[in-house]
């Protein structure tokens, strides 16, 4: 169980040996993070649509027994991250207490938020992928973004997870660490270097600390690491909440593309985010025609062609955009992403038609072709020569 930190500063004087062993941790786990800006948290309050789950939370805090390790899992893009770092927040904040409600509220103007909000809290540590970058092994860094290294994982939680919080302000928790999408931590069939090298640290981490590891694939996390996690679910937002969101977002989409995006995202607020900036709607546009040709048994010659193209076009842009950031962006991994994105895509033209019987058939197969499309992908089958082979199942009868 997480407790609070009741460590005082020692006036024992370091040796040279540990003294540079400790700056040369401090150098590693932190420096780079002014680097990698955290957004903003949002208030527990606003966090939509999830209020099971954060009555599960709340529980947990007044049970004044609250667990170290975490595991937030649910679909991708449903606010996931987004509340493990609103959570965060307040367990980190001194001034946070039961409002009138029995939900656990932090005064939004203290010292603590404001770090929070600027994103420059020394004891908020998000671990993500990109933290690649600031490796001090040029391995590291140049590699593909495609998985959680283990070097990230030394830098950015092992070892600061295993020191003292750098402030003191009494609050219930004294660090808090959050790995976004955990399911990349490096793992084999074989071998799960990564992966285990967290096991010690999830169990039993420095008094005070608590860790989230936030997924979308839980079923990718070796059972040991489960084992040590609370676990908290997430699903799909309720249409009223993706509303709200979607009025907050600062998006700016209205008539038959906002109808066909919030049903596309079903509900998924990052989803819709994703779908919104890859263009999602110009690709139903361009597709609609050939998809409808081949739900009447008519072959489209171009069908595959033009999902391979809209797919590819949209990964190579995606590449530059994060060269000219300074990124060394995958673009398998990106390639891996948009048709992810093009699946869901062919899979939500089909599930308008469940409703309708003399379409249903025809629907549920092509959720089943979209199904083996997913595996021939997966396989490292070529996306050219995947589509192909969807188009073809399409039209068939």
């Amino acid at each position: 169980m997480a407790k609070k930190s009741t460590a005082k500063p020692t006036t024992k004087k370091p040796t040279k040996k540990t003294a540079r062993k400790r700056v040369k941790t401090i150098a590693r786990a932190d420096s780079p993070k002014a680097s990698l800006p955290v957004q903003a948290p949002i208030p527990l309050s606003s966090v939509l649509g999830h209020d099971k789950a954060l009555a599960q939370l709340n529980a947990a805090v007044a049970s004044d027994r609250l667990h170290h390790a975490w595991i937030f899992h649910g679909p991708e893009g449903v606010g996931k991250f987004t509340t493990a770092l609103a959570w965060g927040a307040m367990l980190l904040d001194p001034t946070s207490a039961p409002g009138l409600t029995g939900i656990y509220e932090c005064d939004p103007e203290s010292p603590t938020q404001r770090l929070l909000a600027s994103g420059t809290h020394p004891d908020l540590h998000v671990v993500r992928k990109e933290l690649a970058r600031f490796s001090s092994e040029a391995k590291v860094r140049d590699a593909k973004l495609a998985t959680i290294p283990k070097g990230v994982v030394e830098d950015h939680l092992i070892a600061p997870a295993s020191v003292a919080p750098v402030m003191r302000t009494g609050a219930m928790i004294g660090k808090v660490f959050i790995v976004d999408e955990a399911e990349l931590l490096d793992r084999s069939p074989t071998n799960a270097p990564t992966q285990n090298a967290i096991l010690k640290t999830l169990e039993e981490p420095a008094p005070g600390t608590v860790i989230i590891l936030v997924t979308s694939s839980e079923d990718r996390l070796l059972p040991t690491i489960r084992s040590r996690c609370q676990r908290v679910g997430f699903g799909a937002i309720d249409d009223r909440a993706m509303d709200v969101w979607l009025g907050r977002s600062g998006l700016e989409i209205g008539g038959d593309e906002r109808v066909w995006l919030l049903r596309a995202a079903q509900g998924s607020p990052g989803r819709l985010r994703a779908l919104c900036e890859a263009g999602a709607y110009q690709w139903h546009l361009a597709l609609d025609p050939m998809l409808a040709d081949a739900a009447r048994g008519v072959h489209p010659l171009a069908l595959g062609s033009t999902m391979t193209k809209l797919v590819d076009d949209w990964a190579g842009a995606w590449v530059k955009t994060g060269e000219k950031a300074g990124e060394n962006r995958s673009k398998d991994a990106a390639n891996r992403v948009g048709v992810k994105r093009m699946l869901s895509l062919v899979a939500e033209h089909a599930r308008t038609g469940l409703a309708d019987p003399a379409r249903s058939a025809t629907s549920l197969r092509t959720i089943d072709l979209v199904a083996r499309a997913q595996k021939e992908i997966d396989t490292n089958v070529q996306m050219r020569m995947v589509f192909d082979h969807l188009a073809a199942g399409l039209s068939a009868r």
